[in-house]
């Protein structure tokens, strides 16, 4: 019975896999506006960026608020890298990503031997620390970051190959959607993994861990450098898409944007950070050119998921899954409710913009 129910699961989630990457190859025709286009890049590199987020407090329970330090840097690296190639094929485009993961496992690897000696709040504020600390890094080594300016880059390395020079936003976006799906497969291999397993007991209960025989720092460690490589290659993904990198890339701001939008989509689940991400670009591509007060909406946004529904949008949605055929009236009735009170609530806010702009 285990044996046909383990069985049951892996067809289940070949089809899921091959879903996502029908998603992902179909998504250009269904939306194929530049626009369009640009954001669905933008939501491929935001969702290796929450889902290497994820692998931090997700998964083993460490809650960073520096992991914009790690894809920045790496976006940096990248930045250098193709414009050391400019003339050669654009082949070489397809290994930069793999380049920015390097960089951002090789800071991982520094910045992670400090952070993870120790865990829960002080971890959180040595993260808080070493953010800052490259911001201001970036503004005082120009020649390096660009100074406020930045770095700006030309993806377009050569001649075309077989048609492909990547000058097209379309083509960039398969790069992304290759390197989306080759991260979020391995991403999701790790967790079925012993390591994978490991660092769900050292989030749950470090001592037993440490009990049985597993040193949690050591664990910690480890996870922390291969969440900075896949945070690398996000990184390295944002700097081809837009051809430029500042020290915005490295700010608190970045960091705190993925943290909530893997928070808003459910760091309990493994595509829950991937529906935030999605959510979380959406808000600021999308809604902030209908309204002023975007960000509004996502910090309340945020403070719902947290009182409300802490296991995001993925929890409520499976808690739908599994609960819609017991639905009642009441229930409905209390659900529209809401949905009325959030459009009053929109509607007075959106009011006292307007006044404040006096329109």
């Amino acid at each position: 019975m285990a044996g046909r129910m383990n069985m049951s699961m892996r067809v289940e989630r070949k089809w899921i896999w091959m879903a996502f990457a029908l998603i992902l190859l179909v998504a250009p025709w269904v939306f194929p506006q530049s626009a369009a286009l640009s954001i669905l890049s933008q939501c491929g590199s935001m969702t290796i960026l929450a889902l290497s987020f994820n692998m931090l407090l997700g998964q083993t329970g460490m809650l960073s608020f520096g992991h914009a330090v790690y894809s920045g840097l790496a976006a940096f690296v990248a930045a250098h890298v193709m414009n050391r190639l400019a003339g050669g094929s654009p082949a070489m485009l397809l290994l930069v990503p793999l380049v920015g993961g390097c960089a951002g496992m090789l800071c991982g690897v520094v910045f992670g031997f400090i952070t993870t000696r120790k865990s829960g709040t002080a971890l959180s504020m040595i993260s808080l620390a070493l953010v800052e600390l490259a911001a201001a890094a970036a503004l005082m080594f120009p020649g390096w970051f660009g100074g406020e300016s930045g770095i700006s880059t030309d993806r377009v390395l050569g001649a075309p190959v077989f048609g492909i020079d990547f000058a097209s936003q379309l083509q960039v976006y398969y790069l992304i959607a290759f390197w989306l799906f080759v991260c979020a497969a391995a991403m999701y291999g790790l967790t079925l993994t012993p390591l994978g397993r490991i660092a769900n007991a050292v989030r749950d209960n470090p001592e037993r861990a440490a009990f049985i025989g597993h040193d949690p720092r050591r664990v910690r460690y480890v996870m922390f450098i291969l969440s900075a490589f896949f945070a690398g290659v996000g990184g390295a993904l944002s700097a081809i898409n837009f051809e430029i990198v500042s020290a915005e890339n490295l700010s608190l701001l970045r960091s705190a944007q993925i943290l909530l939008f893997a928070y808003i989509g459910g760091i309990g689940y493994f595509f829950g950070p991937m529906v935030g991400a999605v959510v979380g670009v959406l808000f600021s591509a999308l809604l902030s050119t209908y309204t002023r007060g975007w960000q509004l909406y996502l910090g309340l946004l945020f403070v719902i998921v947290v009182l409300f529904a802490p296991g995001g949008i993925a929890g409520v949605w499976m808690a739908a899954v599994t609960t819609w055929r017991r639905l009642t009236a009441a229930f409905l009735l209390r659900v529209a409710g809401l949905l009325l009170l959030a459009g009053g609530a929109v509607l007075l806010i959106e009011t006292l913009y307007q006044r404040a702009a006096g329109i």
